[in-house]
Parts: structure tokens; sequence; C-alpha cells
């Protein structure tokens, strides 16, 4: 179903894709109205003089994704475009949260046979030390001004060392090419960064790189159980009953880092003697000097989008590591990696314009794709299902009504605190069919009797069940009925690895 919601007496309308005989849920309706006060904000501030340098400055269309729902100020699956200014909250603060997705030559029974050896060793290496990322000062600098570009250029520091022995320079020169912006993103400074970065010539580690996150973030490997359209599976490498690893995190404490920075330039910048906006939503304009809050505001974004480029690549390390160790070296080639909170850059008939997704992947098509890989068959679009369930590979469409975006999800049907309160039933029937990594081993003998820990890991778990979001293949369909994106495949969950 597609809607127009006129908001109020303003001007932008909001094109609405849910699922065939839904209904947006009402808070995050509420939140987007409120959101879509920033037209007042605007207007204020062209009223007041002096704060845009584009007399045209407006919120110029808006879309929410069929995973529309409640965040927090700005609804996750939101994508606005806007001319003459950028608003830093419509990314969120997990600044390059996305998705990154691996083709292997692995076999599904070849991991089968190995699950009680192989579980045991990815929780080693994701949560019991043994990531083995080590870096120097030099290292984490470049790659936060320089992302991928960056780690590439100085990975000599730490050569051979711990999961570096797993990256080839030659292999990760190829894969910018099937990375968003190159996971380079130029930044001129590394600001609220220092102690991060730490001593220039020293090897350490640090608790960021290497980490998923909390919510829905995960790193899962998954069989190919269906394929939809041949032609562009079979040129993306994708088989029947392969293996692939799909991978969603973001910046993580960077993000939020660089989130809470811009909050203070736009607070910083708005007018004095105007009200401060209700939805506490502001803005940044454009300008064309370069001032210094617009490069504050660039340069610690890209710190925080680069670093999230890099977190994909090394959890993608990880688990590289983790099979390697327990079932065979093996083939991985990275189909796509992608953001799905960022600000993307536009232009049409000669004007410049802001593409903000939160929660929603870039699905362009193939004409946008001309000079990549993937110039014939739009962009790759990654939407995972819940934990659990099936996730699907899609090719974006270049749908302009959707602002040529696409979920990045399900979506939440339920709060986690209601999630937590499910049904009991269909909690144990999802835990016994499904294989899941966390940082606790319920089975570990010295937690029998810790009913406190057990419980916590249980509510974590129930948190992000199946029921709690809605379903996927509705979700999808809603994609291929509106031009969005068209259905390439369908995959299902080996195991999923959850902080």
């Amino acid at each position: 179903m597609e809607l127009k919601l006129e908001l109020d007496s303003q001007s932008c309308g909001v094109s609405l894709f849910l699922p065939e005989g839904t209904k947006p849920d009402k808070k995050a309706v509420d939140e987007l109205r409120s959101m879509m006060q920033m037209e007042r904000t605007v207007e204020r501030m062209k009223a007041e003089g002096g704060f845009f340098e584009n007399p045209d400055s407006s919120v110029r269309r808006a879309a929410v994704t069929p995973d529309f729902h409640k965040g927090a100020g700005i609804p996750i699956g939101t994508v606005l475009m806007t001319e003459g200014f950028v608003i830093p909250q419509a990314m969120g603060n997990d600044i390059n949260c996305g998705m990154r997705l691996y083709t292997t030559d692995l076999k599904v029974e070849e991991l089968e046979r190995r699950l009680s050896s192989l579980l045991p060793e990815v929780r080693r290496i994701f949560f019991e030390g043994g990531r083995g990322i080590a870096m120097n000062g030099i290292q984490r600098e470049a790659m936060l001004k320089n992302g991928l570009t960056g780690l590439l250029e100085t990975s000599g520091e730490a050569a051979g060392k711990g999961i570096w022995r797993l990256y080839s320079r030659e292999e990760q020169e190829k894969e910018l090419e099937y990375t968003a912006f190159r996971g380079s993103l130029k930044a001129g400074d590394t600001e609220g960064l220092g102690d991060f970065t730490g001593d220039p010539h020293s090897l350490s580690y640090d608790d960021q790189i290497g980490s998923i996150g909390g919510g829905n973030h995960f790193v899962e490997m998954q069989r190919v159980a269906e394929i939809y359209d041949g032609q562009t599976a079979n040129a993306w490498g994708i088989k029947k009953g392969a293996v692939l690893i799909m991978i969603h995190t973001g910046s993580l404490t960077i993000g939020h880092q660089s989130g809470r920075i811009n909050q203070m330039i736009t607070k910083g910048l708005y007018p004095k003697g105007i009200p401060h906006p209700d939805n506490g939503i502001y803005l940044l304009p454009e300008r064309g000097g370069m001032d210094r809050e617009w490069r504050r505001f660039r340069n610690t974004t890209r710190n925080a989008a680069n670093f999230g480029f890099a977190n994909r690549l090394f959890l993608g390390l990880m688990l590289q590591n983790a099979v390697e160790n327990t079932v065979r070296a093996f083939g991985m080639k990275l189909l796509y990696d992608s953001p799905h909170n960022y600000i993307w850059e536009r232009e049409a008939e000669g004007r410049k314009y802001y593409i903000h997704r939160k929660g929603a992947c870039s699905a362009r098509g193939m004409e946008e794709m001309e000079g990549t890989p993937f110039a014939y068959y739009g962009e790759p679009v990654m939407i995972p299902g819940s934990m659990g369930s099936s996730s699907y590979l899609l090719r974006g469409m270049g749908n302009p009504e959707a602002l040529w975006s696409a979920s990045h999800g399900a979506g939440r049907r339920l709060s986690r605190g209601e999630a937590i309160h499910g049904s009991d039933e269909e909690f144990q029937q999802f835990m016994k069919k499904f294989h899941i990594v966390t940082p606790i081993d319920p089975n570990r003998s010295d937690l029998k009797g810790r009913s406190d820990i057990l419980k916590k890991w249980e509510e974590s778990i129930r948190s992000e069940a199946p029921y709690a979001y809605k379903d996927i293949d509705q979700v999808v369909k809603v994609h291929e009925d509106h031009g969005m994106a068209g259905l390439v495949a369908r995959m299902e969950p080996l195991f999923t690895v959850k902080a």
C-alpha cells in the first residue's frame, strides 16, 4: 500500500510504503508528524535571516520504508531529501550502521558436522579475548581519516600478527570496488578520539573494533534457500544451497561520540532570540566557504563512517578465523557493503540535494550504479529478517518515489519490553531449532545456579525473537509491488552471533 500523508499545514508530503492491509504504528506516525515540524524551523530561520546561504533551503521530499517503526525522535525507516542543509539526527547516532555480505565456497554439510567445535570457537574469538586485532596509533588514525584505504596503506604496521594474517592487501584493494564510497571517506581531523587512537608506534588492543553491538546487530552464516532472479544471482556468485556470511553492525560508541558532537554543533549555531524546536531536531546549513562548523560535522561524521566500514571488515575476518580453525580454509568474496544510517549527496538538474537515511538501505537502479560492478543489475540490497528467520537479497530498482531506498530489516512489531513477556511456547520452539552464539553460554556448569545471569541472558534473546518483528515476507513483497527492489535470493540462518 502506498499513501500520501500530508502533515498538518506542511508543504512536504510523505510517501509511505507499507505491507498490504496494515496500518502504521500510531507512535511512529506521531513521531513522524513531530519530526516534520522541522519545516517550521526552516521557516523561522529564513525569517531571521543570515542562516541559509541557499534561499531555496527546504525539506524537498520524504518517504518511509516498509519496516517503518518508532525510533528516538526520528522513526526508523525514514528517508528525507533536503536542499541547502543537512539534519545530522536524520541518520541516527550509530553512523554507518550497515550490512556486509560475503559469498563462500563452503558446504552446509561441512559446517553442520563441525558445529560442536565451531560454535565454541566463535564464542572464544568474538567474546573471550580472541579477536587478535592489534593496531597502533598510526593505523587507527589512518582508519578514522581514510577508512578502508587508510587501513590498506598502513596494514604493514601489524602484518602477520593475529587477525592480520588473514588480511590480504591484494584482496582488500579489490573489495573497495564492492563497498559503498569505496569504504573511504576523507576526514581532516579526529576530534575527541585521541584516547582511542593511542600511541602512534605501539601495537595495542581496544574494546571497540571487532564489536557487534547490541539490539538487532549480528554476524550470521546463512544457506541460500531460494533463487528468484537466476541471471542476477549467477552474476553475483549466488547459488542455491551455498553458504553466505551476513554482517549487520555500525560505528557503536565512535558513532555516538560523533552524534554528540554534531548535536553540539547544530545547537550552537541555532539563532538566538527564536524559540528552539519543540521536536529537538536541529539543522546544519550548507556553507560554500566550508566554515568551521561544516568541517567539524564532515570530519566527525566521516570518522564514524570509516570506523563502521572497518568494523564490519574485521568481523568478517574474525568469523573466517573461527571457521578455518575448526573446519577448513575457504574462499570468501565480498558481494557488497553499504550503510543504512548515513547522508548521501545527490545532484539533479544542476542542484545538490542531501538524502538522509535512518534505518533504510540505498536501492539505486542500474542507471545510478553506472561505473560500478553493479551497473547491469542495480545496487545490492540486503534485508535481514529477525533472528532465526529468513533474510533476503534484492537488487535496487531506483524508485524515485521511495527516494531510491529500501528497508533495512523487518521492523519491530513489539517493543523490547513486550517481547520479553511474549509466548513461552513460541520462545521454547524457537530455541530448539536455532543456533545462537552469545557472550554467555547458558550450558556452562558454573552458571547452573546463577538464575540472575540466566534470566538476563534469556530476556536479551526474547527481545530479539522472531515474534517481536514484522513478517519479513510481507515487508519484502512491498519492495517488488512498488518497484523499489527486485528479489534475487532468500537465505536461511545456519547460526547467528549476537552480543
